[in-house]
């Protein structure tokens, strides 16, 4: 009894730290905060309670409160370093994030398998990862979109954000990248600028709330060809944001050490969660 107490309390200060990553997710080129939140066993709980509010929260109370702390200091309290970081190399800052997704890798396909991997679910898997990585491309390498930050653009991006929640594998950021809102939406995190933070809220909220139904009703009646969907998703997001340009031999170098030290994190915090009390 005394070890699982102890168990219990380090519990919450390594989910508060765990969720820190999904809040980040948001913010993260190529990562999918629905699909941290996959891994670190809190999606369930947040769809059942976006899809059924009052049973959702009687249910699940204990769990929300650290999501919330550590939701607002990965959201906010990493921006600034972000942007340092991006300041200093962005190859080797997004080789990073890359290492992120690629060390979930191996909780998603565990998370997609509980119920088979069968022909319908690989065709899903194969289907998302081509429509996605052509139409990320396209956008971000063909088209070479770039719009103008405005109340209507930072509500689009609260969409994105809320949907990249609800949706596990989409990757907000990446498409931001691509139509040039990132580094703009970046900078008003890091400073601070609440009214372009709070023109972000109403898209958001209303993301979430008509996607969740739907998405809960998917991986109730089709959770292997939804979740091995999610993973074509992941896949093709992470691809098309791969660097291709490097300003030195050195940069290469740590882009390569940054993957790592990226896969070895998520790796090692997916396991570490895995290893917790559950509540």
């Amino acid at each position: 009894p005394e070890l699982r107490e102890k168990k219990a309390q380090f519990n919450v200060p390594v989910r508060i730290g765990n969720n820190v990553w999904i809040g980040a997710g948001a913010i993260l080129p190529g990562v999918s905060g629905g699909v941290l939140a996959v891994v670190f066993d809190v999606y369930r709980p947040m769809m059942e309670t976006l899809a059924h509010p009052g049973r959702g929260i009687r249910k699940y109370w204990h769990i929300f409160l650290p999501l919330g702390i550590g939701w607002a200091v990965g959201f906010l309290g990493l921006a600034k370093g972000i942007s340092a970081a991006y300041a200093l190399s962005d190859a080797a800052t997004i080789w990073l994030f890359i290492g992120l997704i690629a060390g979930t890798f191996p909780a998603l396909w565990r998370e997609a398998g509980k119920e088979g991997h069968g022909r319908a679910a690989w065709i899903a898997c194969g289907v998302c990862a081509l429509s996605v990585f052509l139409s990320l491309f396209y956008v971000r390498h063909v088209l070479h979109v770039t719009v103008t930050p405005n109340f209507g653009w930072y509500n689009f991006c609260g969409a994105l954000w809320g949907a990249s929640v609800v949706l596990p594998g989409l990757t907000s950021s990446s498409i931001m990248m691509a139509l040039g809102l990132y580094e703009p939406l970046l900078n008003s995190l890091a400073e601070m600028r609440l009214l372009a933070l709070s023109a972000c809220l109403p898209g958001m909220l209303l993301a979430m709330l008509l996607l969740a139904r739907g998405v809960t009703w998917l991986l109730r009646t089709h959770y292997a060809v939804t979740f091995h969907g999610i993973l074509g998703i992941v896949a093709a997001s992470t691809l098309v944001i791969v660097p291709i340009r490097y300003d030195s031999v050195g940069e290469a170098v740590a882009s390569l050490l940054c993957c790592a030290a990226g896969f070895l994190l998520a790796f090692f915090l997916e396991k570490l969660d895995r290893a917790l009390p559950r509540a």
